[in-house]
């Protein structure tokens, strides 16, 4: 498929996972194949023939758990796009992007103060802009936020598609801990689709150890080649198990006990609890993953260690062509940690993914139709 389509071809979720409240009956969410308008493109605005869109548990929770999204179904989800701009700006027709996942206005206080990630009107595939999302032919985008794809040699472009989040945010995830060369850090939930990178990129930007922590024990042996130098396996222990073993990793290197870099990257209230218990002197937890549970901790620790606690959401797409150089540089690997399907695959996927919570490879999907 090429040049400009009469239509653009896409799964939306036309039915998010829903309750009865009145029998507790879980009705399934369900997508459907739609053919939907192509918009009149603004003049700086373009049309991305998409080459692959990841799979994030963002997308699991808006299609199973009832986290909301802006605009209300039927919409396309997907967020993790790469493809070839196809129509509209001309300066940018032809070319191989990066979408990223959230993209400011650039226009408010936040945007002109360097928090654009958490620009109030940001525009999210699969989410916020419009009915459009990645998981369909193609998606017309703002052209300001683009990253341009060069010189990828034989690095395929639906693998890419990673880099709007999976590794984008994990780099954002770096800079709001002003993550500096010889930092010590610990990522919780190493193996998963964000976590994986986060590691790397701790490596990459310098950080003097990574200690990774999960409950996949292969996961965890192949973290030890990807960033990670020391591992805990955290699966039926609580977060007092996981922190004494963390302390004796530090006594038995000589690491000292203070100023740790933590990212909570798993996203589930066990990861948290253990960031929380992990949290020491002068040092920082930094909240990657998402999760509706609740976790309790007394904040006067936080006044007694001196210690902080930071919230980070996406990635300014300023830092794109920055973790685009690293992944094709091979700083950070993409590859072993990508598993491409047929986008047709989508409802399979999803209750796989879902199902098993944090699968081997992260899964992008193909336009098939």
């Amino acid at each position: 498929m090429s040049g400009i389509p009469d239509k653009i071809l896409t799964w939306q979720m036309v039915q998010p996972t829903s309750k009865n409240k009145e029998t507790g009956e879980i009705i399934p969410g369900k997508f459907e194949k739609k053919e939907i308008p192509v918009p009149k493109l603004k003049s700086d605005e373009v049309l991305v023939e998409v080459a692959g869109c990841g799979v994030c548990h963002t997308d699991l929770g808006y299609f199973y758990d009832g986290v909301p999204t802006v605009n209300k179904p039927p919409l396309t989800l997907g967020h993790e796009i790469s493809g070839k701009v196809v129509a509209g700006d001309e300066a940018w027709v032809g070319k191989e992007v990066i979408i990223p996942a959230v993209m400011p206005c650039r226009k408010c206080l936040l945007c002109k103060t360097g928090r654009g990630n958490r620009c109030l009107n940001q525009k999210m595939p699969g989410n916020s802009l419009g009915i459009y999302g990645g998981f369909s032919s193609h998606i017309p985008v703002p052209s300001i936020d683009l990253c341009e794809v060069k010189n990828r040699g034989d690095m395929p472009l639906e693998k890419l598609a990673v880099l709007a989040d999976a590794a984008t945010t994990p780099f954002q995830a770096a800079k709001r801990a002003d993550l500096q060369p010889g930092d010590n850090v610990v990522v919780i939930g190493i193996c998963g689709g964000v976590g994986q990178y986060m590691g790397q990129i701790a490596k990459a930007l310098g950080a003097g150890t990574v200690i990774g922590i999960d409950i996949h024990e292969e996961k965890l042996k192949r973290a030890l080649n990807y960033g990670a130098d020391f591992v805990i396996n955290s699966k039926d222990k609580d977060a007092r198990a996981v922190s004494k073993e963390f302390r004796s990793i530090c006594k038995e290197q000589g690491l000292p006990n203070f100023g740790w870099k933590i990212f909570e990257v798993s996203g589930a209230k066990p990861g948290q609890e253990i960031g929380l218990a992990l949290l020491g002197f002068t040092g920082k937890l930094i909240v990657v993953g998402f999760t509706l549970a609740k976790v309790e901790y007394s904040i006067s620790r936080l006044m007694a260690f001196d210690a902080e606690m930071i919230g980070t959401w996406g990635c300014l797409p300023e830092h794109y062509p920055v973790v685009l150089d690293m992944a094709l540089k091979g700083k950070i690997k993409i590859e072993p940690f990508v598993e491409t399907r047929p986008m047709s695959t989508i409802a399979e996927t999803f209750e796989e993914v879902h199902r098993v919570g944090s699968p081997d490879r992260r899964i992008v999907l193909v336009p098939d139709f």
